[in-house]
């Protein structure tokens, strides 16, 4: 039985001037798949069982192809827009003709060139396609644990909660509003630390390393603030959270850390205005 979408073994049933065309195993002459003649080996025969994968061509015909496609019929894949057209997106699937995200299926705006990730279906006409609504296809159970370090993809972004990761691709994660401290968009691919795993299992993730790894981080964001605004940086310890994560893309806790130490060094003095560098071997009185 031919599966759409999927690579499987198939035999040769006989050939012609285009090609050879593939036992469909339903006895009808007529449902047997053709094989273009670019894809077949020089050396085969009738009988001989070729490794395929089974798609619709543009005229909506059913084909095979030896060459092996970036998804198959019900994955999760990280793919690139090829195109725009007036029927949906196509997605760069590694074969002749692209695969289709229709309209409806597009949950944010999608740029050409850009990779997303979308689960692989089949639509009511047999059509293989895609989709961008993939939450209820990531599974909450996985092997990591506080503090792991992982990978993984944006698909939502929601300004009051966070911005929702599928970790490796198939694990629900999240980075909350308070741990978002750079703009993302959907397709963006992250690394970020486990800060916690619920009860559910459901991974709240962070861009940022450990306090006492990512400090380090956050005194350079400070000392090149200053240099950036021509050595004086109009933050202090009094500045709002929101002025902090607008100019340096850290938190209020962060940027008190990071300063104190900055201050403890004498590397930077602080003015009711905000803060100066202090330069290397200068007291300050």
């Amino acid at each position: 039985m031919i599966e759409i979408g999927k690579i499987q073994n198939l035999k040769i049933a006989n050939f012609t001037s285009f090609g050879a065309y593939l036992d469909a195993g339903t006895g009808i002459r007529r449902d047997n798949i053709l094989l273009p003649k670019k894809q077949v080996p020089e050396s085969a025969q009738e009988g001989d069982e070729l490794e395929v994968f089974i798609y619709r061509d543009s005229e909506e015909r059913l084909i095979a192809t030896r060459k092996k496609p970036l998804a198959q019929l019900g994955d999760l894949a990280y793919l690139k827009v090829s195109a725009k057209t007036s029927i949906g997106a196509f997605l760069d699937i590694g074969l002749e003709r692209g695969l289709l995200l229709p309209f409806q299926e597009q949950k944010y705006p999608l740029q050409v060139g850009k990779g997303y990730l979308v689960k692989v279906y089949l639509d009511k006409s047999q059509r293989l396609s895609a989709t961008t609504e993939i939450y209820e296809y990531l599974s909450a159970e996985s092997p990591y644990q506080k503090n792991d370090k992982i990978g993984g993809t944006v698909y939502a972004v929601n300004l009051d909660i966070g911005a929702f990761v599928a970790v490796d691709n198939k694990f629900l994660g999240l980075i909350p509003v308070n741990e978002y401290f750079s703009e993302l968009r959907e397709g963006d691919q992250v690394e970020a630390r486990v800060i916690r795993v619920r009860e559910d299992g459901k991974l709240d993730l962070s861009l940022r390393d450990l306090s006492y790894i990512q400090i380090d981080n956050d005194t350079l964001k400070i000392l090149q603030g200053i240099k950036n605004h021509e050595g004086f940086l109009a933050l202090n310890d009094h500045s709002s959270p929101l002025e902090i994560q607008s100019r340096l893309q850290i938190s209020k806790a962060a940027f008190k850390r990071a300063l104190g130490r900055l201050l403890k060094e004498k590397k930077v003095m602080q003015t009711d205005g905000g803060l100066k560098e202090i330069p290397s071997g200068e007291e300050v009185s």
